[in-house]
């Protein structure tokens, strides 16, 4: 993060951070950087850090805002310059912006229970059939745990409770039993006599 170091007697090389966005640089103690010197203004300027840097801003101060032994009124900062509020001097060590994210590792999901009918048991109640699973993570669930989503004038979407996908419904054993050749027989006669236009 944004870094400067104060170099006058009596701070003690005190180093300041700079929070993203307006840092109030002055003696009130609503500033976010209060530095109690007889030279600086109750504000006296303002620090702004974003991704392009530090920018300076004089709040029309008393003793001025100096970049360098230079005037100024608004300026960005470079590492290694000397900023002076009043009388106080501060070295520029960073005006970069460290972000970091925190890598999240996702356990990989758990294989399924499978009960004794041959059935996948719902993740959260093993003892209860899974009458759902999700497409994307894999999580079975029951018709307690799979989360519905009811949309106007359409069905309704069942969502994983984990991911949040989309879940589909799971074909019950018995119901895949039943169909047979007859069913496999239908679907393949469907499927052959099928409209060009698919009507």
């Amino acid at each position: 993060m944004a870094r400067l170091i104060i170099q006058t007697e009596g701070f003690r090389h005190r180093a300041l951070e700079l929070a993203m966005g307006v840092n109030r640089v002055g003696r009130d103690s609503e500033c976010e950087i209060c530095l109690d010197h007889d030279t600086i203004s109750s504000l006296h300027c303002e620090l702004a850090l974003s991704d392009d840097g530090v920018y300076v801003h004089d709040c029309r101060s008393t003793n001025g805002t100096f970049i360098n032994g230079e005037p100024v009124m608004e300026a960005w900062l470079d590492a290694g310059q000397v900023l002076r509020i009043g009388d106080v001097e501060m070295l520029v060590e960073s005006t970069t912006v460290t972000i970091a994210i925190p890598k999240i590792e996702r356990e990989p999901p758990k294989a399924p229970v499978v009960l004794d009918n041959g059935v996948a048991a719902c993740s959260s109640h093993p003892e209860i059939p899974a009458t759902f699973a999700c497409t994307f993570c894999t999580e079975t669930m029951c018709n307690a745990c799979v989360r519905v989503l009811r949309r106007t004038g359409g069905q309704a979407l069942f969502l994983c409770r984990v991911c949040h996908r989309q879940a589909e419904r799971l074909v019950p054993v018995e119901a895949a039993k039943k169909r047979g050749f007859l069913g496999t027989l239908q679907d393949a006669v469907r499927l052959h006599f099928k409209h060009p236009r698919g009507e």
